[in-house]
C-alpha cells in the first residue's frame, strides 16, 4: 500500500504563489505517474496535471502557464508550483499516485489551498 501525504497548502492572496509537496511511500516511487487533482466546493473533482515517470508532463487548459509540475524520485516527492493564484482556484489538492505495472491507483487525503484577500 503506498501512503501519499500532501502539505504545503494555506491561505494566499489573489496574484500569490504556492508549492504544494507530495511525499509517497515506497520504493517504486520513480515507476509512478502522478498527478495533481482538486476538489472545490461543490464541485467534482477535477485534473489539475499530471507527470509520468521519465518527467513529461501536461496540465489542463485552466492552470497552463500558471503550474508547474515536478518531481524528485530521490526523495520520493512531487511537487505542484502554483503562481498568479485567483479565488477559482481555490480547493482541496490531491495528490495521485498509479502504478500501472500492478494496476493501482493511491490517493492522498489532500490539502487545502484558499485563494481569498
Amino acid at each position: 500500500q503506498v501512503q501519499l501525504v500532501e502539505s504545503g497548502g494555506g491561505l494566499v492572496q489573489p496574484g500569490g504563489s504556492l508549492r504544494l509537496s507530495c511525499a509517497a511511500s515506497g520504493s517504486f516511487f520513480s515507476t509512478y505517474a502522478m498527478g495533481w487533482y482538486r476538489q472545490a466546493p461543490g464541485k467534482q473533482r477535477e485534473l489539475v496535471g499530471a507527470i509520468t515517470s521519465l518527467g513529461s508532463t501536461n496540465y489542463v487548459d485552466s492552470v497552463k502557464g500558471r503550474v508547474t509540475i515536478s518531481r524528485d524520485n530521490a526523495k520520493n516527492t512531487v511537487y505542484l508550483q502554483m503562481d498568479s493564484l485567483n479565488a477559482e482556484d481555490s480547493a482541496v489538492y490531491y495528490c495521485n499516485a498509479v502504478d500501472s505495472l500492478i494496476g493501482m491507483e493511491y490517493w492522498g487525503k489532500g490539502t487545502l489551498v484558499t485563494v481569498s484577500s
